[in-house]
């Protein structure tokens, strides 16, 4: 959520900001609707001052017919004063509809586009495996091995369901801890955060109003998170924390959960787009401070890539176009591992930074050393994400033989160098 202040005072911004994100948002709307809620508003504060006048001089009314008189007129005043509360809370409740719906200004460094399409690379890392034969699909690896049942897993879950199964298990595990020792030994404070979250924590984040048919809904009225990034950031909702105890630095595992609703058609077979899967999420609160996100939003990216770096996985870099962010985001990288048998990269993992949007939906705060009371920043990032990366783990750790090699940074985890 952007501030109503500043929305009023740079209406052109909002309005390019939509633009860019193609996202329809009546900027006009929003300030017309405010300005009738400031009207009515005023209206129901002079009407309540009045009341609390009237009330007070009654005390000291000694005569019959006037204290009667008084009290008609102070009856009066509260039904008036009612009618007004009940247009200005329809009138509140639209404008707060509109300011969820107002996108976050995307940096200027974003490039302008319409889709992932237009996404512009900036850096790479490794070069593209090479191998003596010729290299199997992650398809065929996991069915000559074993590794995963998506039959099964079709016939117990449904679409997209799946069972991992022998050394994908030890594998999955051994990313988990292997990405969880890293990140710890780099400060981060470790967490397992719940999947369960209630509707408040996904208007936090900036995932509803929007994306509400991607979330699953249990009958309880919770929602199964798709990240971490959902509790996370909701950890210190409604809190003032203070300066000199920021940044906080989290990395959480969490079970995660996404229905997909807007993917019909991509990716129906295998392990890359699915309902149910874990991550390990980066997660930080910052003071209010750009050049402070900036500099932890290119720390978590290269947390990232040291990852894949560790994992000796070739990857990609690209800045996320502005068609291609979401609506609480300033700026997105996504992280694209190299794909063998498909001969390209696809995405791996993702890193955003918010300035104070989401916080300003969750209320998190902190008071500066001036006393001020200010909203902190919010990044996250992907650590690590299964089962989606053992893709680019099987495929350019196959050997021509059939077999799969182990990274050499997780064979201490599985206590071997070969799934075969």
């Amino acid at each position: 959520m952007l501030d109503i202040k500043f929305i009023r005072e740079n209406p052109d911004l909002i309005k390019e900001a939509a633009r860019k994100k193609r996202v329809d948002f009546d900027v006009e709307k929003l300030i017309e609707v405010d300005n009738r809620r400031l009207k009515l508003l005023r209206e129901v504060e002079e009407m309540r001052a009045r009341q609390n006048t009237e009330s007070d001089r009654i005390v000291g009314i000694r005569e019959e017919n006037e204290k009667k008189e008084a009290i008609e007129k102070i009856k009066r005043l509260k039904e008036e004063l009612n009618v007004k509360e009940n247009v200005l809370g329809k009138i509140e409740k639209e404008w707060e509809e509109l300011m969820l719906l107002a996108p976050n200004i995307p940096d200027p460094s974003v490039p302008e586009g319409e889709s992932d399409a237009d996404n512009v690379e900036v850096r790479k890392w490794g070069e593209p495996t090479k191998f003596d034969f010729e290299p199997r699909s992650y398809i065929d690896i996991i069915e000559n091995l074993g590794l995963i049942d998506l039959e099964r897993g079709t016939k117990v879950s449904g679409f997209r369901g799946y069972f991992l199964k022998k050394d994908s298990v030890l594998l999955s595990m051994a990313l988990w801890q292997f990405t969880m020792d890293k990140m710890i030994q780099k400060g981060f404070e470790s967490f397992i955060a719940p999947a369960l979250v209630r509707e408040e924590n996904l208007f936090g984040t900036g995932h509803f109003p929007k994306n509400k048919e991607d979330v699953y809904k249990t009958q309880d009225d919770l929602y199964l998170s798709g990240t971490a990034e959902i509790p996370m950031t909701n950890y210190f909702r409604n809190e003032i924390l203070k300066e000199e105890d920021l940044p906080k630095i989290y990395v959480a595992f969490s079970p995660c959960y996404r229905r997909e609703a807007g993917s019909h058609g991509k990716d129906t077979k295998g392990i890359y787009r699915l309902h149910e899967f874990a991550k390990v999420e980066q997660f930080i609160l910052c003071k209010a401070d750009h050049e402070e996100s900036v500099k932890w939003h290119e720390e978590l990216t290269r947390n990232a890539e040291e990852i894949l770096q560790d994992l000796k996985i070739p990857y990609r870099v690209v800045v996320n176009c502005s068609g291609d962010i979401g609506q609480a985001h300033v700026k997105t990288y996504d992280i694209e591992a190299w794909v063998p048998s498909e001969k390209r990269y696809r995405e791996s993992h993702s890193s955003s930074y918010y300035h104070d949007f989401q916080a300003r939906r969750a209320n998190i705060r902190y008071r500066a050393k001036t006393g001020e009371i200010k909203f902190v920043h919010s990044l996250n990032n992907t650590a690590i994400a299964t089962p989606r990366i053992l893709i680019a783990i099987l495929e350019n750790y196959q050997q021509k033989d059939g077999t799969v090699a182990v990274p050499e940074v997780l064979r201490k985890y599985l206590e071997k160098d070969i799934i075969s």
